[in-house]
């Protein structure tokens, strides 16, 4: 008995696949602001014989919205997948969904939300993107940060079911509740980065506090800031981004059941190895660990040879902390370690494989973080939990350019 909204149906070819595939569904409404591409859907529908379930709609999708809310008729699934940004929906599908309702929104303005135009990003969604080489898990946490704090304005929120950065977009699914006691944790869920120009360094710095006594909460403003005036490693200036979501990106067991019945029919999507791959690098991924940093970057910064994945990822479990993947980056490194662990790995590798400190000038971010000797004696040697399952079973986990010149773009020119 669900009702559906594909908001920007184009061809309605979602649409179509939704009441085909999907069990369960009472109505489609495939809706687009084209005359011409109504006229398609009707003939798509037609041919495809869903005209019980899929009915085509010319309309501004955000005044439909408006209107079905208004009418009290609001929709279960909401899907938004436009060419760009989806930022001129977001208001109005936050109250067009039903309670406890899936919202469904695309994003392929990646240049924007990858930093970019940290002035657009901050114009479209609300946040100041930066460009590190975390941006794809950020690019993510802006998007949540902007559909949670327009949920708010109507004493709603949102919880994340599977949040996925893929090829050029991401893509979201998320669940919008209603409750104002709810509502009043969300600024402890938003976190503004300090991310050092230097060596990369990050730092969160969350925007509230939640304290519990007994079975009651107190909300109030959060103390910092977590950084000095310049970085504690190579004296170097930060960078400021966010408000970004803080909180876990996926519900772990919503993934498993995604998993599960991916599974259980086997041959019934052509890219199932890619979604198997992508969905068990997802259920390794450290949810309370908001963004990562990369191998080559780590190495890069203090230039010296990059360790293998298993080797830093083995210094990191001798040390005592947890470590994971990121499907938003092939060489990501997600750890709950502080950063002056992670340097200090690096240090040791360092020593193992000598860097030529003649040629670094002294103010260099390389030679400062090498002028300081190691507090942690870090060990290289191979453990065999450092390699996570899905690599073992050699599963498809990160996306692939299926061409040249692939992606939402104009052909590259020679010179």
């Amino acid at each position: 008995g669900l009702r559906v909204l594909e908001a920007l149906a184009a061809s309605g070819l979602r649409s179509i696949r939704f009441a085909k595939e999907v069990p369960g569904l009472r109505a489609v409404v495939a809706n687009d602001f084209s005359a011409r591409a109504v006229e398609l859907m009707n003939r798509n529908v037609a041919f495809n014989g869903v005209g019980d379930l899929v009915a085509p709609c010319m309309a501004d999708a955000r005044m439909l919205m408006y209107q079905c809310k208004a009418d009290r008729e609001p929709f279960d699934v909401i899907d938004l997948d436009p060419y760009g940004s989806p930022a001129p929906f977001l208001d109005a599908a936050v109250q067009a969904v039903s309670e406890g309702g899936l919202l469904c929104v695309t994003c392929t303005d990646m240049g924007v939300m990858a930093g970019n135009s940290a002035e657009t990003c901050y114009s479209k969604y609300g946040a100041v993107s930066l460009k590190g080489k975390f941006c794809h898990e950020m690019a993510l946490r802006i998007i949540l940060h902007s559909l949670d704090s327009r949920a708010n304005c109507y004493q709603r929120f949102i919880v994340p079911l599977l949040s996925i950065s893929a090829d050029f977009y991401i893509r979201v699914f998320v669940r919008v509740f209603t409750g104002q006691a709810k509502v009043k944790a969300s600024a402890s869920k938003q976190a503004l980065v300090y991310h050092c120009v230097g060596c990369g360094t990050h730092h969160l710095q969350r925007l509230g506090k939640v304290t519990s006594h007994g079975t009651s909460f107190k909300y109030g403003a959060a103390t910092g800031p977590p950084v000095g005036p310049t970085c504690e490693f190579c004296q170097q200036r930060h960078q400021l981004g966010g408000p970004m979501w803080a909180e876990p990106l996926h519900d772990p067991a919503f993934v498993e059941r995604v998993l599960a019945a991916l599974q259980s029919s086997p041959g019934r999507f052509q890219t199932e190895e890619r979604m198997q791959g992508m969905l068990s690098v997802i259920t390794e991924e450290l949810g309370d660990v908001p963004l990562y940093y990369t191998l080559d970057s780590l190495s890069s910064t203090i230039h010296c040879n990059t360790p293998s994945l298993l080797q830093f990822r083995s210094a990191l479990l001798h040390a005592g902390y947890r470590v994971s993947l990121s499907h938003a980056c092939k060489n990501a490194v997600k750890t709950d370690a502080p950063p002056t662990v992670l340097w200090d790995i690096m240090r040791c590798w360092a020593k193992i494989h000598p860097v030529k400190r003649e040629r670094l000038a002294e103010t260099s971010p390389a030679s400062r973080i090498l002028s300081v000797e190691p507090t942690l004696q870090a060990s290289f040697t191979l453990r065999d939990d450092a390699n996570p399952s899905s690599r073992k079973r050699g599963l498809k986990r990160f996306p692939e350019n299926p061409e040249a010149f692939w992606g939402p773009k104009a052909r590259a020119k020679a010179g």
